[in-house]
């Protein structure tokens, strides 16, 4: 996500330029990239941005795309929270399972072939698994997810076999697993409302980063993984998500309003450590998105990433809130 950041690392429509110049190329046509709005070339193409918007924002996002997607995800997540409760357990699993398949594409770029069929349906599988059994099913799930990936690639070739079920392990951990927490908090007391409250700090923390970023950021908060992240812009994520969360304490969850905003601090900084995550992942491999299935946000992953780890963050500080109660 894009959190505190100024302006963005490449000019808009310019495919990222790889660090190692030994890396493979990407796949190239020689012609304008296709639109994202049709699924067949967002498979076809996963790293290529948009072009069906003419005039950016200042910031590099087709702002109209955007929206519209955020107001068809918002829409989705408030029927799942609040009105169809198997919503959020299939938008959780679809979720999972396209991020994984992106993280697999991505890697693909530095020689590691994850088994992408395996990998997926096992991602698509934790978030059901918290949601019909709990923890317990869960951590079944994982375990049987992993064992499946690792004894699926025993029976491919030998070369990269080492790599490949790591990379399958590390695609499961980080875009389904952990998006699993987020359906385990749902069925804790006032499930629903401490869902949305995680993720609409986490989407202040990139809101108000993104927006005082843009207009005050001079100071890079680590110019080597992400330069355009400003200290400006994390302040900014801090100010406006404490805000948040001290209302959403009060008015939607009833709790004290300083525990909203020790939540809000928290999850700021691992949303942030979130972004950097994939930062340095997205510059190793040499792309700027991870896919472009959400036109003006790019791939689920670069949409989800901060909320994977604001997710199992709310669950442990929930845990703990409550404990000492």
């Amino acid at each position: 996500m894009a959190s505190p950041e100024s302006t963005p690392d490449h000019a808009p429509g310019a495919p990222a330029a790889p660090e190692n110049p030994a890396a493979p190329a990407h796949p190239s046509t020689g012609t304008e990239p296709l639109t994202t709005g049709s699924l067949p070339h967002a498979l076809a193409r996963p790293f290529q941005r948009s072009a069906e918007h003419k005039t950016p924002s200042r910031a590099g996002r087709n702002l109209p795309a955007a929206v519209a997607v955020a107001v068809v995800l918002i829409g989705a997540l408030v029927t799942g929270l609040f009105f169809v409760p198997l919503v959020l357990a299939l938008l959780a699993g679809a979720a999972a399972g396209i991020g994984v398949w992106e993280i697999a594409r991505s890697l693909t770029y530095r020689g590691v072939q994850i088994p992408k069929v395996p990998a997926v349906i096992a991602a698509v599988v934790m978030p059901l698994a918290a949601f019909f059994g709990g923890a317990e099913a869960l951590s079944m799930a994982l375990v049987l997810a992993v064992t499946l990936v690792v004894v699926w690639r025993a029976f491919g070739p030998r070369r990269g076999m080492m790599l490949s079920m790591m990379g399958s392990v590390f695609a499961l951990v980080w875009a389904s697993f952990l998006l699993s927490t987020a359906v385990l908090l749902y069925h804790s007391p006032d499930g629903p409302q401490k869902v949305l409250t995680v993720i609409l700090l986490a989407v202040s923390s990139d809101t108000f980063g993104y927006a005082v970023g843009v207009v005050w950021g001079k100071h890079p908060m680590a110019p080597r993984i992400s330069p355009k992240k400003s200290w400006e812009g994390f302040a900014g994520s801090v100010g406006g998500a404490v805000v948040v969360g001290v209302l959403c304490a009060t008015l939607l969850l009833g709790i004290p309003w300083w525990q909203g905003a020790v939540l809000a601090v928290a999850i700021v900084a691992v949303a942030t450590v979130g972004d950097f995550s994939e930062s340095m992942i997205k510059r190793e491999i040499g792309i700027k998105d991870m896919g472009t299935l959400l036109p003006g946000h790019g791939g689920v992953m670069d949409r989800i990433d901060s909320i994977l780890f604001a997710v199992i963050t709310g669950y442990v500080i929930f845990e703990l809130f409550t404990a000492l109660a």
